[in-house]
């Protein structure tokens, strides 16, 4: 019986371990949460079907728009420089820390560190289509 419990108990630190090492590959995605995180972002940026451009561009359909393409929104030279799409992990990288991922941006925004932060508001901009519908 005791061999058992020794064997239990390695498999289940070996679970967690293993949990452990690959923190954010099963991270739930939190929309109701993002949409409190995007508080951060709404004095620049606006999303849904009334958004327009402010100090930043709205947000409508940013997953697979390319960067710095937004009609009449007058981008840094910095942006019109990029050549990105965007998803997921570059966002990521992006709303970490805006002036270091991309040197010369106007954007000031400190960035986002927390990873589910981060993952919860890509869940709540991913709702919005181009046309600024939630899908």
């Amino acid at each position: 019986m005791h061999m058992k419990v020794r064997r239990n108990f390695r498999i289940f630190a070996l679970i967690v371990a293993f949990g452990l090492a690959l923190p954010g590959v099963a991270r739930a995605q939190d929309a109701a949460a993002g949409e409190r995180v995007f508080m951060q972002c709404r004095a620049c940026h606006q999303i849904g079907p009334t958004a327009r451009n402010l100090v930043g561009p709205q947000l409508n359909g940013i997953f697979g728009r390319r960067a710095g393409s937004v009609d009449g929104f007058n981008y840094s030279d910095a942006y019109k420089a990029l050549d990105k799409v965007w998803d997921e992990g570059n966002f990521s990288t992006y709303i970490q820390n805006p002036r270091v991922a991309t040197p010369g941006t106007r954007m000031v925004f400190g960035g986002i560190k927390d990873e589910t932060q981060i993952s919860n508001l890509i869940a709540y901009l991913k709702q919005f289509g181009a046309d600024g519908q939630r899908h």
